[in-house]
């Protein structure tokens, strides 16, 4: 027991020696870590104090360097704002400069204004002046005349006008008798050589109306002058006579194609005259194509003239002779207007001969039978009835007035030549190839075509083309503008679409052309 508690006694004083030991050299060890520590952190804190230096020089610099390149901005900034103000404070002066140097010229100007105001007032002044003693002195001139002529101021006024009026009475008388001698001169003149012209042609053909004519040419080249330059001739041409013109393969002729055979006769010998003249461009074609118009004017008249000598009749009135001409130049059914008009005349003086009736009012009455479809195409109504209202018009008998409006019975018969004058035409309609319908009804529809169009305002001409499946409506540029011209072609096409029966498709062109005309002299 005892030894037990020694053994523990010394087994305790052994654990404290070594507690006490292991403390001791323990605490030996960590003193010499923390002086390691130390050590280490002091060089640390040398480093990071080294570190932070470095850092807070460079800093340092940069912050510098910033600074001095902010300087150096804000300082040509401010340069360049005050090259401004000085470039401003420039301008501002030289513009109040010339703001005073104005005001300067102003306050002149206002000064000799002022001095030339106050010289006009003191000139109009003396003007009034003068003006009150010219008007004394010319009243009293005037009193003076009216003294020593007697008259007053009207009198001398009226009677000075009456003086003038007899001079230009005088005058006007004198240049009427010379006008009234030459147009004397010129009718007798006129007159022989209808009558000569006449005399030569008396006879006429009969034929069957067709709506081509041919041409020939000296040569294939002629052709390609005829077209022109990108065609310009070929539809100035075509423009100016309402004519087709058809240039193909055939050699050395080219074809007038047209309803209207006068047209077609104006077309043909416009081209012959521009194939013997030799210049062919737009303005010689329009001056050629007028001068024909006007010569077969003249041939219409001539050709009035010619017929009724013919016929043997007299008193016939110059616009009968006229619408005679036109025969020439229409169709009936295919059927040369005048040469049936020719043919109903002889068939009814014959068959009055034989009745005992008076042939030369038949004959009469036959030949002027038809005059109603040569009148103008805007008079509506029977031919019959307006070849009636013709005839009565000019004074032509009354039985023969009676026979034109009854021939298709459109009024009443009052007389046996009526009655004559519709056999004669039955028979010369009648007679086997006289007459072909489809060519009348082609002919009719194309003028009503063109009768359709020209009755829109603006319409100057208007011309059937491509055998009706094209019109072509010239307009007057002073009451039609381009805007409206595009209306107008839409307008017209559904007027025809509206009011006509045509096969396929009718191509309807509105034309606006414009021409400004100088001359140099």
């Amino acid at each position: 027991m005892g030894s037990s508690i020694i053994f523990i006694i010394v087994g305790v004083i052994v654990w404290i020696a070594g507690f006490a030991f292991a403390y001791f050299i323990g605490g030996k060890m960590a003193n010499q870590k923390i002086s390691e520590a130390e050590q280490n952190a002091k060089l640390l804190l040398k480093d990071a104090e080294k570190d932070a230096s470095n850092i807070k020089k460079e800093k340092l610099l940069e912050v510098k360097e910033e600074w001095h390149k902010k300087k150096q901005e804000f300082e040509n900034e401010a340069q360049q704002r005050k090259q401004k103000m000085q470039q401003a404070e420039k301008e501002l002066r030289s513009k109040t400069d010339s703001v005073n140097s104005k005001a300067e010229i102003l306050a002149k100007q206002e000064k000799q204004l002022a001095e030339e105001t106050s010289k006009l007032q003191n000139r109009e002044k003396e003007l009034d002046e003068k003006l009150a003693k010219a008007d004394e002195v010319v009243k009293s001139h005037l009193e003076t005349l009216e003294k020593i002529s007697g008259m007053t101021k009207d009198e001398a006024k009226k009677s000075l006008y009456d003086a003038f009026i007899d001079d230009a009475k005088q005058d006007a008388l004198q240049m009427m008798k010379i006008v009234r001698d030459e147009g004397k001169l010129n009718a007798h003149k006129e007159a022989r050589n209808i009558i000569i012209d006449a005399i030569q042609r008396t006879a006429s053909d009969h034929s069957v109306e067709t709506t081509v004519s041919v041409v020939n040419l000296d040569s294939d080249e002629m052709k390609g002058r005829i077209i022109g330059r990108e065609g310009r001739n070929i539809r100035a041409f075509e423009s100016a006579t309402g004519i087709d013109l058809i240039i193909d393969d055939t050699p050395e002729a080219v074809v007038i194609s047209g309803f209207d055979p006068f047209r077609r006769e104006v077309a043909k010998k416009s081209l012959e005259k521009l194939m013997t003249d030799g210049r062919i461009h737009p303005a010689r074609i329009e001056e050629i194509v007028e001068k024909t118009k006007k010569e077969l004017e003249e041939e219409i008249i001539r050709s009035g003239e010619t017929t009724v000598l013919e016929l043997g009749l007299n008193s016939v009135h110059p616009e009968i002779l006229k619408l005679i001409g036109r025969m020439k130049y229409r169709s009936s059914y295919g059927q040369n207007l005048l040469n049936h008009s020719l043919e109903v005349a002889y068939l009814a003086e014959i068959m009055a001969s034989e009745l005992g009736l008076d042939a030369m009012i038949a004959k009469r009455a036959g030949l002027l039978h038809d005059i109603g479809k040569c009148v103008e195409q805007s008079i509506e109504g029977p031919h019959a009835l307006l070849g009636a209202n013709i005839a009565k018009k000019y004074k032509e008998h009354r039985v023969v007035v009676n026979a034109i409006g009854a021939h298709h019975e459109d009024m009443e018969a009052d007389s046996p030549y009526a009655v004559l004058i519709q056999a004669a035409d039955s028979i010369s309609g009648a007679r086997p190839g006289a007459r072909r319908e489809s060519l009348e009804n082609y002919v009719k529809r194309l003028e009503k075509l063109e009768t359709l169009a020209n009755g829109f305002d603006g319409v100057a001409k208007t011309y059937a083309m491509q055998a009706g499946r094209e019109i072509r409506v010239i307009v007057e540029p002073e009451k039609i503008d381009d805007l409206f011209a595009d209306n107008m072609a839409n307008e017209i096409a559904k007027h025809i679409e509206n009011e006509m029966e045509y096969p396929g498709q009718i191509k309807v062109v509105v034309i606006r052309e414009r021409r400004s005309v100088a001359l140099a002299k």
